[in-house]
């Protein structure tokens, strides 16, 4: 049995936590913040309430292996919840697609509807990913890869000269299959140009495996892996952060508080942005975090549009209106990010698209994404994508420091919520049982 410290509270550090404690481990989380959950929290204002961070996900069965190799199915614990709908792109010209998950039959149809011809032009695009798909879930997402000794089909995938941008311009004639297709990465504040084009799998994931939610708010995963933790005897220190990691001998061997106390560790996990720790930082100096969007969260009440979950309005700037959050009787809680060139506020901006709800507002909480990452500790959206060489530059899930492993957005394999899940596993297979 090792003592493992595991820095941040985020859902890959509850995720890294509930698996290792489940191998036999004696494991203490630490989280600066006074609750754990980071991104996966949710914020109110009088009777509204709205999802801090990520509103759905991909590869449900991310979610199901955790709770299932921590203890309990998922679900005894929680409903998720499928969604007919990915999100639904509306565009400068006018026309809209609303695009399903889960079906290509579902896909095609929907871009049947802007052109002829553009259904099955999407649909092969989709299918072109199918073996990057295959190489990655083999040798990159589900078990623990060691940058210069790669399997051959994997080098392949990521050392991969062509951009997104470029793959995109390349595949579709038409502007708006060029939008929708690099939309996941854009609004996670990459510029296409720098991002490699096997990063376009997400499209892929999204038609093969829908979306999915948690009913009540994905906040409500959080509280059911406080729950395992406790279960599982995991020690949680909230209002605690971690100054640095202590090494002898090349080995860590105690994680330092802010306080200058010192937990005494054989493995730590930092499920946190690796430059907050001054032993780790010089290992991703070459690396930039990918930032925050501009947010609104607003309650609204009177007459209102009947929006999907998710709506993406293209232009400059680049908006996104999640209209999901919960809110009393007669009421609406909406969630509008913007990217771009942000020179108004964003419900004007959302005006100028024909959704003004500015006169409906009567509850409203603003996040820069300063505020975002202060509050966070790090930005969610992991390591800005600076072209093909970005992903040998991540940390995990080990790391040259021997006994610390790394996980969360800013690790191996990657933002996004079921990635942040993977990494966390690939943590658990890396330290190994007791």
């Amino acid at each position: 049995m090792a003592t493992v410290v595991v820095v941040g509270g985020g859902f890959a550090g509850l995720a890294a936590a509930a698996r290792l404690a489940k191998l036999g481990h004696a494991v203490t989380l630490v989280e600066r913040a006074a609750a754990p959950g980071g991104a996966l929290t949710t914020v109110t204002a009088g009777d509204f309430a709205w999802d801090a961070g990520p509103t759905w996900t991909t590869l449900p069965a991310v979610v199901r292996d955790l709770f299932r190799k921590s203890g309990r199915p998922l679900e005894r614990e929680l409903d998720l919840v499928p969604l007919d709908l990915l999100r639904e792109h509306r565009f400068a010209d006018g026309t809209r697609v609303a695009v399903p998950g889960g079906s290509r039959a579902a896909q095609v149809a929907a871009f049947e509807e802007l052109g002829r011809g553009l259904g099955e032009r999407w649909a092969a695009h989709v299918a072109s990913y199918t073996d990057v798909w295959e190489a990655l879930r083999r040798d990159y997402l589900e078990v623990p890869w060691t940058p210069g000794s790669l399997p051959r089909r994997l080098e392949q995938v990521l050392d991969g000269r062509q951009s997104l941008h470029r793959r995109l311009r390349r595949t579709f004639r038409d502007e708006r299959l060029e939008l929708v297709a690099g939309h996941p990465a854009v609004a996670e504040g990459h510029d296409l140009r720098n991002v490699p084009a096997w990063a376009g799998v997400t499209a892929y994931v999204e038609q093969r495996f829908g979306a999915w939610t948690v009913a009540d708010g994905m906040a409500r995963l959080t509280e059911a892996l406080e729950r395992r933790l406790a279960t599982r005897g995991v020690t949680v220190l909230t209002g605690a952060g971690v100054r640095d990691l202590v090494v002898r001998g090349g080995r860590v061997v105690a994680a330092e508080l802010d306080g200058g106390e010192q937990l005494d560790a054989e493995v730590v996990v930092v499920a946190v942005d690796p430059r907050r720790l001054p032993t780790l930082a010089p290992l991703v100096e070459r690396t930039m975090p990918a930032m925050p969007p501009v947010v609104v969260h607003v309650g609204l009440t009177g007459e209102l549009p009947d929006l999907p979950h998710e709506v993406v309005l293209h232009g400059d700037p680049l908006l996104v209106v999640r209209t999901g959050g919960r809110a009393p009787a007669g009421a609406r809680a909406w969630t509008v990010h913007g990217r771009g060139r942000i020179a108004e506020d964003l419900l004007v901006a959302l005006a100028r698209h024909g959704i003004d709800v500015r006169d409906a507002v009567v509850a409203r909480v603003d996040r820069s994404p300063r505020d975002l990452v202060e509050r966070w500790g790090g930005s969610p959206y992991g390591v800005l994508w600076q072209g093909r060489g970005t992903v040998h530059r991540r940390l995990g899930p080990t790391t040259p420091v021997a006994g610390v492993y790394a996980a969360g957005a800013h690790a191996t394999p990657g933002a996004g919520l079921p990635y942040v899940g993977l990494s966390a596993a690939l943590v658990a297979q890396a330290v190994g049982p007791a």
